[in-house]
């Protein structure tokens, strides 16, 4: 693991806490240390329920944090005996059948793992749901999201959860292709490289978050909906997202919360 840093600077300092919000508020934060290695990971599935569907492709590079570097990368086929999602990831399920050592990458994957401080993936909460479940191994580490969890910089212009497509092409990365697991982990790859200020986004995002309402009247809902509030989705009739308390706190109107806050770094 890295040098300890200060959440809200991104400076070598001791712990600090933001202010609270009125109801539903999250703990003072607490020191976290910066990734020294993320693995960042990708899948393409059969489906979108891991109860019905399988996984059938999984793409992996370890990354180095403070060299900006790729330190190995991975890409393999599951076999499956159907594929409803070919239509988009292009992977007919025959392919998925012929001979390739998919055991061994099994293997290879884990020690991947077992490298990374953290796990980073693009919409993350459906990425690592497929792990655990034969035959992907139980993972320990922390996830990231860099679609939820990491606020990129306002002069990329990016809407607040933003595609990997439009991440790429907002750090001047070429985009090629789209929907294989290795391809789609070569993008978020390339734009951490392209990241000065990468350890800050790291602990920002890894800052522990609760989801949370916005207290926001009817003709004031565009406020909630700018801050990248999602309306009836999770909870009806209401504009949540999942914040920080510090991300809260720097809110122009006031939130409360509707979950117990959840720890990033949490397995």
């Amino acid at each position: 693991m890295g040098e300890q840093l200060d959440l809200l600077s991104g400076q070598p300092l001791k712990s600090s806490s933001g202010p609270t919000q009125e109801s539903g508020s999250v703990p003072a934060q607490s020191t976290l240390l910066v990734p020294n290695s993320l693995l960042i990971i990708d899948t393409e599935t059969s489906g979108l329920d891991p109860s019905e569907n399988q996984c059938l492709e999984v793409g992996s590079i370890l990354f180095s944090v403070p060299d900006r570097a790729v330190l190995a990368q991975q890409s393999f086929l599951l076999p499956v005996s159907s594929n409803a999602a070919e239509p988009i990831n292009r992977i007919p399920a025959s392919v998925t059948q012929l001979p390739q050592p998919w055991r061994e990458a099994l293997g290879y994957l884990t020690s991947l793992i077992a490298a990374a401080d953290v796990l980073v993936a693009h919409n993350a909460e459906f990425d690592r749901q497929w792990f655990g479940i034969d035959p992907l191994p139980v993972v320990q580490q922390p996830w990231l999201c860099t679609m939820e969890d990491i606020r990129w910089p306002a002069e990329r212009q990016l809407r607040s959860r933003p595609s990997v497509r439009d991440l790429a092409l907002a750090y001047d990365i070429p985009v090629w292709a789209a929907h294989r697991a290795l391809t789609d982990c070569t993008y978020l790859a390339e734009v951490f490289r392209r990241c000065d200020d990468l350890e800050t986004l790291l602990l920002r995002g890894l800052e522990p978050r609760q989801l949370m309402r916005a207290q926001v009247s009817y003709d004031n809902r565009h406020l909630a909906k700018d801050a990248g509030f999602r309306w009836n989705d999770p909870v009806k009739g209401a504009w949540t997202r999942r914040l920080s308390e510090r991300e809260a706190s720097e809110l122009a109107f006031s939130v409360v919360g509707v979950e117990p806050p959840s720890e990033q770094l949490a397995a």
